[in-house]
């Protein structure tokens, strides 16, 4: 209709006007169908109208019966005049992809429901059409866009909206309409996408937070939810009195650029004004390509499957700026905007902070693994979070010297090599490579924020304990240094407060005495005797390292000799034996590193570790249990195969072997508590990897050292351990076994097997010692009923010996049978134990 024609009847006055709205389910929609609902007659129209606050009519816009059927409704029920058609119906998302959706919704659809709104007897006074301010070509700042701003869409959803925009210039008719450019709009709960993500990734700390591909002093205009509604508002009210071609832009004249939105983000959100770097965009669009091409080939290898927000196309638009001019509104609508952005986002991170994961979820964000940790958890996640990060901050702010520390000897590093003369090429590259790695690592270590680099310091200090036996280090000088540097360095970098990698419900949540049990296995008085022994076998391991590498003329050994002519004792001959000489490393060094790694590990986390880092209570009981196994296998095989004993062998051996019945307790801890959390829908490797809180349990009321000496070297030697007369018995006959060539004369075979024998029993009695390793004691029973045939079976038995190995052999068996008192309580575990 031509606006100088006079307009058809109105309705009468007793009777509302009708406006008319499509996607009125939609966020903005029902806003502006409950603001218009008192005076005017408002009708929705919509794909479902499940929970419509208005009267509301379904329909599909990409089918021409469903528009035409729908319309005619809209005339049987509410009459023929239209004071107003609001299209709000559309399709978008950012993926930056072409989809046919834009087409058949946004482009066609308009079409198909312009031309059924001409086609029919349908009186329309105006037709509004949603549109964006993104139509039109970017600015600069100070050099705000115009309603004849030039238009020049960037990316395929505003491409869709300019396309539409022309559908209605083509296809309006004889109906006014208004193509309302819009800001991007926010809510009080945010609501904007863009804006969103980016409140996320400052408010989880992302690394990708700080950097940004465009001019940060760039940004973009945004509006009220509340004002929007409000444009709307005076749309419909004064609809007669507006153009009738109308362009609108809409928003807030005064925008924030990137850096001051960061900014002012980081404070409201951590306290602290948030740095943002610009990156160059080649490296940003080569990053957000790895990272959608990631998630194509592996669509979960992000966090709980999230695909990434950040595309290669915003890379590309980046630097656009859109600051708009309002004075058309001002002017025809005499609207102003009455909230800001910078107004709002108090009220925004407000809600954040209130309810992290209902924020989440209104804004369509996915919740990381620990945010749904804390709201399980039954505390507010915003306080246990503030809490946490205070507690890391002060710790970490508490442990800063062991940082300094690494640098100091990242320092030690670079200048070793001229003064301790290594006279070897590749140790001193590998020092001075090293030390300057340990220099960058333990500067970035002094951010609470950079947890990684304490990782990679520790990856090079263990990498330095290796490279000497790599290297063949040709001094003692060497050898001793990167051992000693590398130890210290990883014990600067992982053994001080606050222990990295840990999720803040292991380090704020949780018990240290676990479930159904009367002590928690990771006290001191535990762990001590472990660390003890495994110091003991780091001393012997490092002489015998020494005398490999040929930093020492001979090895000590007071009791046994080597081969007849060759001048070795027996320690010598087995360390150069066919055995040690295969593996392509001094195995007597591997020897000294897991030693050393053992004490390090010992030493590094709480009394709930089992639960706050079970990776490391794994870790630590591979390198006692499945290698103690090893390292009994060659005290076992040296009489046998290689014809003598090694000493300081022998005793590395017991120090290995008695600390496997220690660690027991604990690994039956972490097994249970793992157990616990996959039943409680935990994804297992993360609880593995960073801990996580745990149901029952308790407290630990005791403190370590806070007790009397004799006390606590009883703990260490009694705690979930029992020496039963029947075990001891079984140990007295293994050792008994052990030296048959001396008590019966056996030799030969007879010899052997019951050299073997007497090792298995001894290995099984001292692991059953442990109150959770007791039912082991039962794989004595085979091994006493091979003693009771054996003497038939092999050579080199004696008369006395045939018996005294049915004797030793019936006695195994029985004594395998009694259990011995258990004194605590294993979380129900102590039923296995008969």
């Amino acid at each position: 209709m031509d606006a100088s024609q006079p307009a058809p009847a109105s309705p009468s006055e007793n009777q509302k006007p009708l406006v008319l709205i499509t996607g009125a389910n939609g966020a903005i929609g029902s806003a502006l169908a409950g603001s218009l609902a008192d005076d005017f007659r408002v009708v929705g129209l919509d794909v479902s109208c499940e929970g419509a606050q208005v009267p509301c009519l379904e329909f599909d816009i990409t089918e021409d019966d469903s528009v035409t059927s729908v319309l005619r409704e809209v005339q049987a029920q509410h009459g023929s005049h239209i004071a107003t058609v609001i299209h709000l119906a559309g399709y978008y998302d950012f993926s930056g992809e072409q989809s046919p959706l834009y087409d058949a919704i946004n482009v066609e659809g308009t079409r198909r429901l312009l031309r059924a709104l001409r086609d029919s007897d349908l009186h329309v006074e105006r037709f509004v059409y949603a549109s964006t301010m993104l139509v039109h070509a970017p600015t600069a700042p100070g050099e705000p866009i115009t309603e004849d701003w030039p238009l020049e869409a960037k990316w395929i959803y505003p491409q869709s909206k300019l396309a539409t925009e022309r559908v209605v210039e083509s296809e309006h008719g004889d109906i006014p309409y208004v193509l309302l450019r819009i800001a991007g709009m926010y809510t009080d709960q945010c609501g904007a996408p863009l804006l969103a993500h980016q409140i996320q990734r400052i408010y989880e700390r992302e690394l990708t937070s700080h950097f940004f591909a465009g001019n940060p002093h760039h940004g973009q205009a945004f509006i009220h939810i509340d004002d929007l509604v409000k444009v709307f508002d005076r749309l419909v009210r004064r609809r007669e009195n507006l153009p009738a071609e109308c362009p609108l832009l809409v928003g807030e004249p005064e925008v924030l650029s990137y850096d001051a939105l960061q900014d002012r983000l980081g404070e409201l959100i951590h306290g602290q004004e948030w740095e943002t770097l610009r990156m160059p965009k080649s490296a940003a669009r080569m990053g957000a390509q790895a990272q959608s091409g990631l998630e194509e080939v592996v669509p979960d290898s992000l966090d709980k499957g999230e695909k990434p927000f950040i595309k290669p196309f915003m890379v590309k638009i980046a630097d656009d700026h859109y600051e708009i001019d309002i004075k058309q509104a001002e002017e025809l609508l005499d609207w102003q905007p009455r909230h800001s952005l910078a107004d709002t986002l108090p009220t925004m991170v407000e809600v954040l902070k209130n309810d992290p994961v209902a924020f989440y979820e209104a804004n369509k964000l996915t919740t990381p693994v620990w945010l749904d940790d804390l709201a399980d958890s039954g505390e507010n996640p915003q306080r246990l979070r503030e809490q946490h990060e205070a507690l890391y901050r002060s710790q970490h702010q508490q442990s800063l010297w062991a940082h300094w520390f690494n640098l100091f000897f990242g320092l030690w590093l670079l200048t070793s090599p001229p003064i301790l003369g290594y006279d070897s090429v590749w140790m001193t590259w590998n020092d001075i490579i090293c030390g300057a790695l340990v220099i960058m690592f333990s500067a970035l270590s002094l951010s609470w924020r950079m947890g990684w680099a304490r990782w990679a310091n520790t990856a090079v200090g263990v990498w330095l304990l290796f490279a000497p036996l790599i290297f063949l280090a040709p001094t003692a000088a060497g050898y001793m240094n990167d051992t000693l540097i590398g130890g210290l360095i990883i014990a600067c970098a992982i053994l001080v407060r606050p222990a990295p990698g840990m999720s803040i419900m292991a380090r704020m949540t949780g018990p240290d005495v676990p479930d159904g049990w009367d002590y928690s296995p990771s006290t001191w008085d535990q762990r001590l005797p472990i660390i003890i022994l495994a110091c003991v076998g780091f001393f012997i391991s490092r002489h015998l390292t020494a005398y490999q590498l040929e930093h020492i003329p001979s090895a000590f050994d007071p009791f046994f000799s080597g081969a007849p002519g060759d001048g070795k004792n027996g320690t010598e001959e087995i360390t150069t034996s066919w055995v040690s000489e295969s593996f392509p490393i001094s195995d007597a060094g591997v020897g000294a590193i897991t030693y050393l790694l053992e004490i390090l590990t010992g030493v590094l986390g709480s009394r709930a570790r089992w639960r706050t880092m079970p990776w490391l209570v794994i870790l630590f009981g591979f390198m006692i249990i499945p290698l103690g196994g090893i390292s009994i296998t060659f005290i076992i095989i040296q009489p046998v195969l290689l014809g003598t004993w090694c000493f300081l062998c022998l005793i590395q051996a017991a120090a290995m072997l008695w600390q496997i019945p220690y660690s027991f307790d604990e690994l039956l801890a972490t097994f249970q508590f793992l157990k616990r959390r996959k039943r409680a829908g935990k994804p297992l490797l993360k609880v593995i990897f960073m801990g996580d809180t745990d149901e029952g349990g308790k407290l630990s009321e005791k403190t370590d050292f806070e007790r009397p000496p004799q006390k606590l070297a009883k703990e260490m030697v009694m705690g979930g351990m029992g020496y039963p007369w029947s075990l001891v018995t079984c140990g007295a006959i293994g050792v008994a076994l052990m030296c048959t060539r001396l008590l019966f004369d056996h030799s030969g075979a007879m010899a052997n097997s019951d050299h073997i024998v007497g090792c298995l029993v001894i290995t099984i009695v001292i692991s059953a010692l442990a109150e959770v390793g007791r039912p082991l004691r039962f794989l004595n029973i085979p091994l006493g009923l091979w003693l009771m045939v054996s003497p038939w079976l092999l050579s080199g038995v004696t008369d006395i010996g045939m018996w005294g190995s049915v004797v030793m052999g019936g006695l195994l068996v029985i004594l395998s049978f009694p259990r011995g008192p258990v004194k605590e309580t294993y979380g129900g575990f102590e039923r296995f134990i008969v």
